[in-house]
C-alpha cells in the first residue's frame, strides 16, 4: 500500500509544479524542492541550483513567454525507500515576446526525495527530444469560463486579445 500511495503522491507533485508554473505562482515552485535540488536546462545551457536559484530560473523562463502551455504525460517512478526516480513526457508550445513561436516534446529526468512535507523533486533535467519553431496560426484566447470556481489567473494573463485591458 505504502508503493500506492507513494507513486499517487510523487504524481500528485508533478502536476502541482506544472500548475504552480502555469499559473505563476513562483512561491509554490519554490516549496516543492528540496532546499539543494537542482534544474538544469542542458538544450540552453542553464542549470539552477537551490531553491532560490530554481525560483529565479523559472521566473526568468516564463518572462521570456508572451503565452505559454506546458502539458505532461505520466511516466514512470521507481521508488527505493525516501528516494524515488521517474520520467514525466512534456509537450510544450507558446510565443516568444519576440514574436517567435515554440512547440516541443520533450521528457523530464526526475529524481524525488520523501522529505517531513512529503515528496520534493531533487533534480529536474529537462531533454528536449523535438522542437517546431513554426508560426503558431492561432492566439490566445485569455477569457476564463463563466463560473469558473478556481482562483483568478495571474494579471498578466487575465489580459484581453489586445493587451489593453484586464478581464473581468
Amino acid at each position: 500500500m505504502q508503493a500506492i500511495a507513494d507513486r499517487v503522491e510523487i504524481e500528485a507533485l508533478r502536476g502541482e509544479l506544472t500548475d504552480a508554473v502555469m499559473m505563476q505562482d513562483y512561491d509554490r515552485v519554490e516549496s516543492l524542492f528540496s532546499p539543494d535540488a537542482a534544474m538544469r536546462w542542458p538544450h540552453i545551457g542553464k542549470e539552477f541550483v537551490g531553491r532560490d536559484e530554481i525560483r529565479a530560473g523559472i521566473e526568468w523562463g516564463q518572462g521570456l513567454w508572451e503565452f505559454f502551455v506546458q502539458n505532461v504525460h505520466p511516466g514512470i517512478i521507481r521508488i527505493d525507500g525516501d528516494t524515488a526516480v521517474g520520467r514525466a513526457y512534456i509537450q510544450e508550445f507558446g510565443r516568444m515576446r519576440d514574436g517567435s513561436s515554440h512547440l516541443n516534446y520533450a521528457l523530464y529526468h526526475d529524481r524525488y526525495q520523501r522529505t517531513g512535507e512529503g515528496w520534493k523533486f531533487t533534480e529536474r533535467v529537462y531533454e528536449v527530444i523535438y522542437l517546431d519553431p513554426t508560426p503558431l496560426a492561432g492566439s490566445p484566447l485569455l477569457i476564463a469560463p463563466a463560473g469558473n470556481p478556481l482562483p483568478a489567473a495571474p494579471a498578466a494573463l487575465a489580459r484581453s486579445a489586445t493587451g489593453s485591458e484586464p478581464l473581468g
